[in-house]
């Protein structure tokens, strides 16, 4: 008992294997530590300070970043922006791929061309994209000349308050329908086709087995789907930078372009952290209750 013991406290293998495992694990934890865990805590930081980097070094002032940020105006306008812009992106960019993918899985061939089809806007540039959906919807571009032979009167597509953010949406749809289209197609493959073909037998319509096999076989898929989703929206900034630079009249400034322009063009450092750790405060929070939601549905 005694040497068992004694071998315990001098060479245990269970504690030579964890010690084994954390030296692997030491580059990664390093990576993350100064590439994700430093920023973070520095951008935390910062947001209770001001200056800039090249006017004269940093200060501490507290919550006076945050107290600015909430009585801005056009904090309360972006906000609302972003809003506006991640429900329809999550909707459109959830629904659209999760129609066509149960379409494609009913198909007899041709699934492979159809799934790559439809999965090259994921690996396109969005900032390609977004020049690309510039050009598309000028004034002079391709879709008010469809409009015009069809005898309809040109759209001010990105210089209206009205038409400018709905084209940032189809944009930011349009480029995740491929990720969640695989996704969904991954999710209906793991589903019996037994269960399908029961339903069938006792008369259940396409709606219904819809709604009863196809929605809770692909849980997971759609949790996973919405929670991507609802974090690529809340991020997005390539898109407005590309197609209106945050007009016109600020109706397209999403949240991370207006970090990006007080931080790096204003250099008001402090107020882009504080705007940012709000953002990340939010988008923990909205992930966190999507998962709960689903996770309660169970």
């Amino acid at each position: 008992m005694a040497a068992k013991t004694h071998r315990l406290q001098t060479g245990s293998p269970v504690l030579t294997e964890i010690g084994i495992a954390g030296l692997f694990l030491l580059p990664a934890l390093g990576f993350l530590t100064i590439f994700l865990l430093f920023p973070l805590l520095y951008t935390v930081y910062l947001s209770f300070t001001s200056g800039s980097f090249t006017l004269g070094g940093v200060r501490w002032v507290g919550f006076n970043n945050y107290l600015r940020l909430f009585l801005a105006a056009d904090f309360w306008q972006v906000l609302g922006n972003t809003l506006y812009f991640s429900v329809f992106t999550v909707f459109f960019g959830t629904m659209i791929p999760l129609a066509v993918a149960v379409g494609i899985e009913s198909l007899l061939i041709g699934r492979g061309l159809l799934r790559t089809m439809y999965f090259l806007p994921a690996i396109i540039s969005l900032v390609a994209a977004g020049l690309g959906f510039r050009w598309l919807f000028q004034t002079d571009g391709a879709i008010n000349a469809l409009l015009q032979s069809l005898g309809l009167l040109p759209i001010e597509w990105l210089s209206s308050t009205t038409w400018a953010m709905p084209v940032i949406i189809l944009l930011s749809s349009w480029q995740q329908i491929g990720f969640n289209l695989v996704s969904f197609l991954a999710g209906l493959q793991t589903i019996p086709a037994n269960r399908y073909e029961a339903a069938a037998l006792d008369g259940a319509s396409f709606g219904q087995q819809f709604w009863h096999i196809t929605l809770p076989g692909i849980r997971p898929t759609l949790v996973l789907a919405l929670v991507t989703t609802g974090i690529f929206s809340l991020r997005s900034f390539e898109q407005v930078f590309a197609v209106t630079g945050g007009g016109p009249l600020n109706s397209t400034n999403l949240l991370v372009y207006y970090v990006y322009d007080r931080a790096f063009a204003r250099l008001d450092f402090g107020y882009g952290a504080a705007a940012t750790t709000f953002l990340l405060l939010t988008t923990f929070i909205l992930a966190r209750f999507q998962l709960r939601l689903w996770n309660s549905r169970e």
